[in-house]
C-alpha cells in the first residue's frame, strides 16, 4: 500500500530545521523577549523588506490584522464595505467586529474571486472600502477594483493571508493598495508555531494607530484615551517567522513546480482548475479544482490515499452568521457555485 499523502505535512517541515528552530526558540527564552520585543521588530523590519513597504505591525492573528486594518482607517458602526463572498469568513469579521455592514459580491466564473464588474453595483452612500482577496495565492485584478476605489473615494484593503511572495504585475502584495493583511496560520506558505499575524501600510498614520490599539492603546504613560486590544505578537512567533522568511522564495518555487506538474499532466476534462492571470505570479497556498461529484472524488482520492478538502463549503453571504442581511440561496451563483 502507498503511503498516505497528508494535506498538510507541518511535521516534515519541522523535521527537516529541527535544530534552526531550536536556536531560534532558545535565543528567545534566554533574552526572555516574550511580548513582541526585538525578534518581533526584527521580523518586522525582514517583512516589510521583503514586501517592499515602510511600515510592517506584526499581530496575534489575520483576523485581528483585518480587525486593526479597519479601524484605522475610520471604519465604524454604519459603514459599509464590500467583500468577496467566495473567501473565508475572517475577512468578513473585521469590518464586522467595528460595526460595519459586509457587503458580499460574487466572484467571478473563472478565477474565483471578486469581480470587478459586480462592485459599482453594491456601492452605496454608506459604503466606506472594499477588501480584495488574493485567493489561494493568486493575486486578484488589482488595478481594475483600484480604479473603482478610487472613482468613488473608497479604502482598498488587501487580503494577504493565502499569497505570502505573490506578485501582481511584479510588485509583491501587500503593498498595492492602502492597508496589507496577512496571516500566519502555521499551514501558510509562511506558517508560524501557533497564530499571527501583520499588517503592511506605507502610511505611517495607520501604522502609528495600530500599534497602539494592538498594545491596550497605551501611550507608555499609563494613559489609554480609547478602547484598545491585546493583539501582540509573542517573540517565539517573531524569530520562527524571521528564519522561515528565509527560504519563503525558494519554497514558493516548488509549489509552483507542483502545480505546473498538475497543470500539465492532469487532463480529465471533469476537472476545472483557478484560471490565471499574465500580470500575476500564483504561489499556489492551495491548489484548486472544481468538479461535478465532488463527495464522490473526494472518496476516490481517499481510498488512493490522497487527502484533500473542501474551501469552502458554504459562502459568506448564506452563513448563519450573517442571515440578518438578508442574502439567499441564488444571490451570488458563482460564489455558491
Amino acid at each position: 500500500m502507498n503511503d498516505f499523502i497528508e494535506f498538510c505535512n507541518l511535521k516534515r517541515q519541522y523535521n527537516s530545521h529541527k535544530e534552526d528552530f531550536l536556536v531560534a526558540i532558545d535565543a528567545v527564552c534566554g533574552k526572555t523577549s516574550f511580548i513582541e520585543g526585538e525578534f518581533v521588530k526584527t521580523f518586522e523590519a525582514d517583512f516589510a523588506k521583503f514586501c517592499k513597504v515602510r511600515n510592517v505591525s506584526c499581530v496575534n492573528s489575520g483576523t485581528s490584522a483585518i480587525h486593526l486594518a479597519a479601524l484605522a482607517m475610520g471604519i465604524s458602526d454604519g459603514d459599509e464595505v464590500i467583500i468577496p463572498a467566495n473567501t473565508f469568513i475572517a475577512t468578513a469579521w473585521g469590518p464586522a467586529y467595528t460595526g460595519a455592514k459586509p457587503v458580499f459580491v460574487d466572484c467571478t466564473s473563472d478565477t474565483w474571486e471578486i469581480d470587478p464588474g459586480k462592485i459599482e453595483e453594491a456601492i452605496t452612500a454608506k459604503t466606506k472600502a472594499i477588501i480584495g482577496v488574493h485567493l489561494y495565492g493568486l493575486p486578484f485584478d488589482v488595478d481594475a477594483v483600484k480604479q473603482i476605489a478610487e472613482e468613488h473615494g473608497l479604502f482598498l484593503i488587501e487580503d494577504c493571508a493565502q499569497a505570502h511572495g505573490a506578485l501582481y504585475k511584479g510588485h509583491p502584495i501587500g503593498g498595492l493598495c492602502d492597508i496589507g493583511c496577512f496571516s500566519f496560520y502555521p499551514t501558510k506558505n509562511l506558517g508560524a508555531f501557533g497564530e499571527g499575524g501583520c499588517v503592511t501600510t506605507n502610511n505611517d498614520a495607520y501604522t502609528k494607530q495600530i500599534n497602539s490599539l494592538r498594545q491596550h492603546a497605551a501611550d507608555g504613560l499609563g494613559n489609554h484615551e480609547t478602547i484598545g486590544f491585546n493583539m501582540r505578537m509573542d517573540g517565539i512567533q517573531g524569530a520562527v517567522l524571521s528564519y522561515k522568511l528565509k527560504s519563503l522564495d525558494e519554497t514558493n518555487k516548488k509549489r509552483c513546480a507542483i502545480a505546473k506538474r498538475y497543470k500539465e499532466e492532469i487532463t480529465n476534462p471533469c476537472i476545472a482548475m483557478q484560471k490565471l492571470s499574465k500580470s500575476s505570479e500564483h504561489v499556489y497556498h492551495l491548489f484548486v479544482i472544481t468538479v461535478a461529484q465532488r463527495d464522490c472524488f473526494i472518496k476516490y482520492m481517499r481510498e488512493k490515499n490522497i487527502e484533500c478538502s473542501v474551501h469552502y463549503r458554504i459562502p459568506c453571504h448564506l452563513q448563519k452568521a450573517f442571515v440578518h442581511l438578508g442574502y439567499k440561496p441564488g444571490d451570488l451563483p458563482n460564489a455558491e457555485h
